[in-house]
């Protein structure tokens, strides 16, 4: 039977100042107890995911609650396995999740237990449930109802909040992840006339750790091996292969070279056939991956 390792996702936004020195001493410390994963460093925080042995990961966290920046970190933890990170990344960034914006900083103004989060979902007409992922996370899994942001990564937020106008009255209910992209969706929202926008602290992770599938549809997609975590019971799918719209919850990156999107695609619709490899604005362009011809003018 194949060793479980134990994956923990964390983040804080708390002041670095020397990142560099910062960064090169937690690769030490992972590389000394065999973590791989991501840690992303940067002046205002520290944004991690990491698996490895049981053992290593007790040890890494309780060296994690020893840094007075981060002794009330919160770690959430799932199951994994050797395979769930190839490697170790470490990295110092402008931002440890990339907004783009000047004049922007995370708050945790209005963060909202999952109890509470859930009661003014259920009881509360006014509320509206806001997706702040990426789209093809949503793809995988969402709330119900939720309205989804037409985005591929989290920087294009800024220029699709206008779309979101017909919110700006309403009560917003905000989640993702594991709550890092919130803190600084809620500065954005708030700073183009939202007036009432709620956090769910913990993001998806929590949650389900308490209420599970209640009002989730879907997997939860992760940025890891695994691509997608579930919680069964109760489980209603709502993945559809981008090209048959068979129920699935596989990803893969579009093989098309300046694309790579990801998408959701069905064994069976790979194996019908091979150009359903390519997602289906690359495929609906023309580009033919099974015979890597390009469309004229290309």
């Amino acid at each position: 039977m194949d060793e479980t390792w134990p994956v923990i996702l964390f983040y804080k936004y708390a002041p670095i100042a020397e990142p560099e020195p910062f960064a090169a001493k937690q690769r030490e410390l992972c590389v000394s107890l065999g973590l791989k994963g991501r840690l992303l460093i940067a002046r205002e925080g520290m944004n991690g995911t990491l698996a490895g042995r049981a053992e290593a990961i007790d040890r890494y966290v309780a060296s994690l609650h020893g840094e007075p920046r981060f002794n009330d970190v919160a770690v959430k933890r799932s199951e994994g396995d050797a395979t769930t990170f190839p490697r170790l990344v470490v990295k110092v960034r402008p931002e440890i999740v990339a907004l783009g914006i000047d004049g922007i900083t995370a708050e945790r103004h209005n963060q909202l237990s999952p109890a509470e989060w859930k009661r003014i979902l259920e009881e509360d007409p006014n509320a509206v449930v806001l997706d702040v992922r990426n789209r093809f996370e949503s793809d995988a899994g969402r709330f119900a109802g939720a309205v989804v942001c037409e985005i591929e990564h989290f920087r294009e937020l800024p220029d699709y909040v206008s779309q979101l106008e017909q919110l700006k009255n309403r009560k917003v209910l905000i989640y993702c992840t594991g709550g890092i992209r919130c803190e600084k969706a809620s500065a954005l929202l708030r700073s183009r006339g939202f007036k009432d926008v709620l956090q769910l602290h913990g993001g998806i992770v929590t949650y389900q750790e308490q209420f599970g599938n209640e009002h989730w549809e879907g997997e939860c997609f992760v940025f890891d091996q695994r691509m997608t975590t579930r919680v069964d019971e109760g489980l209603v799918q709502v993945g559809r292969c981008a090209h048959t719209n068979r129920p699935t919850s596989r990803f893969v990156n579009c093989l098309h070279d300046p694309c790579h999107k990801l998408f959701i695609l069905s064994e069976e619709g790979e194996r019908e056939n091979p150009d359903h490899r390519l997602c289906p604005e690359c495929l609906g362009s023309g580009f033919r991956f099974a015979t890597a011809e390009y469309p004229r003018g290309a």
